[in-house]
């Protein structure tokens, strides 16, 4: 499993314990401090040995088709969870510079407090203990972290001219209320990939695997389960 910009094992909680029981299971950590997608990708590739299944959300997700074009041969079955395949748009890229001057001025808190309710569905936009948990993970990552991973993301190489040669079986997962990545860049990448499946998950914004988590659980072990 490999977590989004500035995440960690904590927005993987629920698929750790519900997953577990089915396969061996980890979160990827070796890529954190890296500075671009590929070598987060070559980082995951490093971390663990022989074949691999590959769930990754967000910024993961990148990371996770980018290990798969790098090494096809030991990536068995793919996961992508509320993530784009297309480069950074202009208007994101000036997002995300403003964020970065906010960020090397100390003021992270007050730039991913304002932005929390984007990463939700309306129904949990609000709620105190759900938004609690994804701003203190977030905030713990520190400036640093937030620099560098938008950085990456700003600079993301273009996923779909390799989409089409992807070989293993594929899920394709988005909340449907995803605002930071919609669900028409789920369904690209759902079209793109040869038999892949997709799936939007009610009730969930970008964070479903914390806004549904038996849900995704649901369609993960489904997913396993063929593999």
């Amino acid at each position: 499993m490999i977590p989004g910009l500035a995440a960690d094992a904590r927005m993987w909680g629920h698929q750790l314990a519900g997953l577990g029981p089915l396969a061996p299971t980890a979160v990827a950590t070796a890529h954190q401090p890296c500075g671009t997608i590929t070598a987060m990708a070559q980082a995951v590739l490093e971390q663990f040995d022989g074949e691999l299944v590959l769930c990754g959300a967000s910024m993961g997700g990148m990371v996770a088709m980018e290990a798969t074009r790098l090494a096809p041969s030991r990536v068995s079955g793919l996961a992508l969870l509320g993530t784009v395949a297309h480069p950074e748009t202009p208007e994101m890229h000036q997002l995300r510079s403003d964020a970065i001057v906010l960020f090397e001025q100390g003021r992270s808190e007050e730039i991913i407090r304002a932005n929390v309710p984007l990463a939700f569905h309306p129904d949990h936009a609000t709620d105190p203990v759900l938004t609690g948990q994804y701003l203190t993970m977030v905030l713990e990552a520190g400036p640093e972290t937030l620099i560098r991973h938008n950085r990456a993301v700003m600079a993301r190489p273009d996923a779909r001219a390799h989409l089409g040669q992807i070989p293993c079986p594929t899920l394709v997962l988005c909340g449907e209320a995803d605002q930071l990545t919609a669900p028409e860049h789920s369904r690209a990448i759902a079209v793109a990939i040869p038999g892949a499946r997709l799936a939007l998950v009610p009730g969930a914004g970008h964070m479903l695997t914390m806004e549904q988590p038996q849900r995704v659980n649901a369609l993960l072990r489904e997913w396993m389960a063929a593999l």
